[in-house]
């Protein structure tokens, strides 16, 4: 017979007995006293009366109040140029987002991160990409079996039948007259009395770090011990080229401090000034943390405010909805504002920008002999020759493309400037379309090397990480919009007529989707698609649309980032089915730019219902898979994300594009006529899509600032304002009690 109680209830919880009573919560009716009842009792009520009462016994002495301009910080995601200033300045101080530290010997050589496909070694030059056949002067023959090639021909075809629709005529032969005239080229010397902007480069200096223009003028960084980095990437940090968080955050504060001095506001004077601080809509948590514990903390300026970029532009441009496309250098940002606050399904963050036009404009002119032979992208010196080039002879016009004569100009360190004569036809236009054909842009290789960010755990701050879910909604929302072309279809037993059926076949060391087509029942079964008015075909997010971005599945349903388009004919291989013969199209991503795959025999194939249990997002890296999205597309996308039809027609009639990107000459019409073929068949009484275009002598670059400056001037920021003594008590969760986003 055991001891004690039979029927005892069993002690989960591991704590010693203990005759202490818990008390329960005290009931607010039958407390007298009115403690914590009211607003007034709040941390941030007292501070602001704190403020107050110091203000007025400042004014009643007769003293001066710190009442000068906020100094407003603006970073948007993917600037390579941040601008900052006072809000009372007309125009910001802009400073390269850059900085070069001494560093000990070996000084690592600069790289560069190629994030454009290349041609094959053996049609690198004087290889035409496409050829015209005889009797269509629109028509576009590829000129052999290099994938870079297939690229280029598609991006071509899009152009031509654009320019077929507006009835431009076609230089069929513009290819072998440009490559011709630019092998032939030799550079003319132009002496440095003779060259207006001549560059003084630095040849010897032993300060500690440069930063800025100063930095990019040293004229050989490895040989006079510098290491030359851009600790801000794409909207956060960079940890592909910095081995801890610290030093990136160390070399941030330097580029903060010495753009104030620039300013000529002395670290003594930080105390007296107030910050706005523009942070990306889709924003990391740990990245605005750390800006904001520098400016406050490390820095000490008086107060801060954080806000994101999409509201600080409709501020700049002087209205209250619309959807904000910033077009940085590194990536581009997409948000939809609804009447002071940023809608957070609509965020996109696409992994392209102006340097990716950069890099692929290079790219294009090599075919055709680019005169200039020894440039290296990695030298900041050859970099700003390729940007001056996108800056004077990139273009979405269809009407500007002609075979014409462009000069440029190199200036290196240590040499006289040369000038170069350079003939070019539609390159000059395929490079920016790449924003709208991305699949030439390899999104994995601009990727590698990039850590996430870690955050040593606090209990206070995790309470609040999660608790509303506020960042989850990128998952929903990419799943149901975003990744539809790249989910597996659910497994059906008897496919209806037209569809599609997908088994898991085992290849090689892996496995593989094998989509078998099925017989249509009737032509009438399958809707033609929509002509678009101007001349582009509507595309949808789909999982039949291959023109998404060209993302396809791979191993179990996950894509592994490789943007090759798929071969009709490569991938197709005769299998046996019993007696039946069905053409099998194999898709294994691993195996495209090797080798062809092997036929795959139906009898092995098992079905995925069977093998595995069916999950249309397994493996699928949402954000990944969105940001390789076109650029029109994943507009619309964000339109949509905001409701039904009539906010769709809300925002694609006020759509505002900032940024360095959107100064390419025809980016608004560019954006109209795609959007609008889009849009058209998919949404009722669609009338016509709207390019907002920034106010009148406002660059689009500096519109968020200018939006930030006029925030800080405004009453209603006094409820925004977090101080030092607010983050030291409550860190991250005083952002969050201040804004309405976090």
């Amino acid at each position: 017979m055991p001891r004690g109680i039979p029927n005892a209830k069993r002690d989960e919880s591991a704590l010693r007995y203990t005759s202490f009573h818990v008390p329960l919560a005290p009931n607010p009716k039958h407390v007298g006293s009115t403690y914590l009842k009211s607003e007034s009792q709040t941390w941030w009520n007292r501070n602001a009366v704190r403020t107050q009462k110091s203000k007025n016994v400042a004014e009643d002495a007769g003293q001066a109040t710190p009442t000068e301009g906020v100094k407003s910080h603006c970073h948007p995601p993917g600037l390579a140029f941040p601008p900052n200033g006072r809000a009372s300045d007309v125009s910001p101080l802009v400073v390269p987002n850059v900085i070069a530290r001494k560093h000990t010997a070996p000084v690592p050589s600069p790289t560069y991160v190629e994030g454009i496909s290349r041609p094959r070694d053996d049609r690198k030059r004087s290889a035409p990409s496409t050829l015209a056949p005889s009797g269509d002067e629109y028509g576009i023959t590829i000129a052999s079996d290099d994938p870079f090639d297939a690229k280029v021909a598609a991006i071509t075809v899009s152009l031509r039948d654009r320019m077929r629709f507006y009835k431009l005529r076609v230089t069929t032969n513009s290819a072998s007259i440009a490559t011709s005239f630019n092998e032939q080229f030799k550079p003319e010397i132009i002496p440095e009395m003779n060259d207006p902007y001549h560059i003084d480069w630095t040849t010897s200096t032993d300060e500690p770090y440069l930063v800025g223009e100063n930095a990019l003028r040293l004229a050989d960084p490895e040989k006079l011990g510098y290491f030359v980095r851009w600790p801000i990437y794409g909207g956060n940090l960079n940890t592909r080229d910095y081995p801890s968080t610290q030093l990136v955050l160390n070399d941030i504060e330097a580029i903060f401090r010495e753009a104030l001095k620039m300013k000529e506001i002395e670290p003594s004077a930080y105390k007296d000034y107030s910050v706005v601080l523009v942070i990306p809509d889709y924003y990391d948590r740990l990245y605005v943390e750390s800006l904001v514990r520098i400016l406050l903390i490390d820095m000490g300026f008086k107060q801060i405010c954080a806000q994101q970029e999409a509201l600080a532009a409709t501020y700049g441009a002087g209205i209250s909805n619309a959807c904000v496309v910033d077009m940085g250098a590194v990536q581009t940002s997409i948000a939809c504002v609804d009447d002071g606050l940023v809608i957070a399904d609509t965020r996109i963050i696409l992994s392209m920008g102006g340097n990716d036009i950069t890099e692929f404009l290079y790219v294009l002119l090599d075919k055709i002999g680019f005169p200039y032979r020894d440039i290296n992208l990695a030298k900041s010196y050859d970099w700003a020759v390729m940007e001056d080039l996108k800056s004077r002879l990139c273009t979405l016009a269809e009407g500007d493309v002609a075979l014409n004569l462009y000069d440029f100009s190199v200036r290196r360190p240590g040499k006289a400037t040369e000038k170069y004569g350079l003939r070019a036809y539609d390159e000059i236009i395929l490079a920016p379309m790449c924003l709208f054909e991305p699949r030439v842009i390899k999104f994995d290789r601009k990727r590698a090397g990039m850590r996430f960010l870690m955050r040593a755990p606090d209990m206070t701050e995790e309470m609040v990480e999660q608790s509303t879910g506020a960042d989850k909604f990128s998952l929903e929302r990419y799943v149901r919009i975003d990744v539809t072309h790249v989910l597996v279809p659910a497994p059906s037993t008897e496919p209806p007529p037209g569809s599609i059926s997908v088994s898991q076949t085992p290849v090689g060391d892996g496995q593989s989707l094998a989509v078998t087509p099925q017989p249509a029942a009737s032509a009438a079964g399958t809707a033609p698609a929509t002509p678009a008015p101007d001349g582009d075909a509507a595309r949808l997010p789909k999982e039949e649309d291959v023109d998404m971005g060209d993302v396809m599945v791979g191993k179990n349903g996950k894509n592994d980032g490789k943007d090759d388009k798929k071969d009709a004919t490569k991938g197709k291989q005769k299998a046996t089915n019993g007696t039946d013969e069905a053409p099998v199209e194999v898709i294994d991503v691993d195996e495209l730019d090797t080798k062809p795959l092997a036929p795959t025999p139906m009898a092995q194939a098992v079905p995925v219902s069977v093998a595995l249990p069916f999950n249309p997002y397994n493996n699928i890296d949402v954000s990944f898979e969105a940001s390789k999205l076109p650029l029109d597309v994943a507009i619309f996308n964000a339109a949509r994300a905001a409701g039904g039809d009539e906010k769709i027609r809300k925002y694609l009639q006020a759509v505002l594009v900032i940024g360095g990107t959107a100064l390419v000459p025809g980016m608004a019409h560019a954006l109209e006529s795609r959007l609008q073929a889009i849009a058209t068949p998919l949404v009722p009484n669609m009338e016509k899509v709207q390019i907002i275009p920034p106010p009148k002598d406002v660059d689009p670059r500096v519109l968020a600032w200018k939006g930030a400056a006029v925030l800080g001037k405004m009453e209603g920021v006094a409820d925004l304002w977090v101080t030092g003594a607010d983050w030291e008590m409550f860190g991250i969760r005083a952002l969050k009690e201040r804004c309405f986003y976090l």
